[in-house]
């Protein structure tokens, strides 16, 4: 990561739990051939791998395997997480973690505009896109969650209920406007 994106993700300061809880975001990844994106309201922002000052940034997301951006992560070295400050796309972000890419064109139902970069996919509405690099994934053990989390969110052994994969991605681009 260059210098000036350094500087721009310190100069980044949002209330880190309301971002992912309240406002919601898009998780992206493919090529501009084939791709797919979801909505998450559970992810973390943060520091990894690296000494004082010099550490990477990361955003980690978790996603469900039977999501069908699940697979589109799985195949890519790179993913996209977007923010959208406009409570006018709720509806739009409503969808996109509502139905499954497998079933409809979620573009096409959102109106959201695909914006391709080199490296990911993002949309030209997201206010905040971090253009990440997979550095890390790993699926929860259900033998280490409380058992009231595995009791609401893993009751059974079927795909629905297989517990998330937890994706760290290295911050190497972050796109503002």
């Amino acid at each position: 990561m260059q210098t000036r994106d350094r500087i721009a993700m310190k100069d980044f300061n949002p209330d880190i739990f309301r971002l992912f809880d309240d406002q919601w975001a898009l998780v992206t990844a493919g090529t501009k051939e084939n791709f797919n994106s979801m909505t998450i309201s559970w992810g973390m922002l943060g520091s990894l791998w690296g000494d004082a000052k010099k550490g990477k940034n990361v955003c980690t997301v978790f996603i469900k395997p039977a999501r069908y951006t699940h697979q589109f992560i799985e195949d890519n070295d790179y993913f996209t997480v977007s923010f959208y400050d406009d409570a006018k796309y709720l509806k739009a972000l409503g969808v996109m973690g509502s139905q499954s890419g497998r079933d409809i064109d979620k573009v096409a139902e959102t109106g959201l505009t695909p914006k391709f970069l080199n490296k990911g996919v993002t949309y030209e509405e997201a206010t905040t896109t971090l253009v990440l690099r997979k550095i890390y994934s790993h699926d929860f053990d259900k033998t280490k969650i409380p058992a009231d989390v595995v009791e609401h969110f893993y009751a059974t052994d079927s795909l629905a209920d297989k517990p998330h994969t937890i994706y760290i991605g290295e911050v190497v681009e972050m796109i503002r406007k």
